[in-house]
């Protein structure tokens, strides 16, 4: 007989030791310095790369239900 996780184990929609590892590791990198080098290295190469980035996000958003109203918010002037 399968018994419930406790709380602070739920698998899922609800990993709370893989939020709190994430977390973790994201704040790590964000104070590391290492974020401007991560861009710029992350950046399109030339032309023709960013125009692929650019459909393949635009691909993207064509699937999506839009942004949500957190995101909208952040954008507006």
């Amino acid at each position: 007989m399968a018994t419930t996780p406790a709380k602070d184990q739920v698998q899922g929609e609800g990993d709370y030791d893989a939020a709190r590892r994430y977390d973790k590791a994201s704040r790590e990198f964000a104070e590391s310095g290492q974020v401007e080098p991560a861009a710029h290295d992350a950046a399109p190469e030339n032309e023709r790369e960013a125009a692929e980035l650019e459909r393949a996000e635009e691909e993207g958003k064509s699937h999506s239900k839009g942004e949500g109203r957190l995101v909208s918010d952040k954008r507006k002037p």
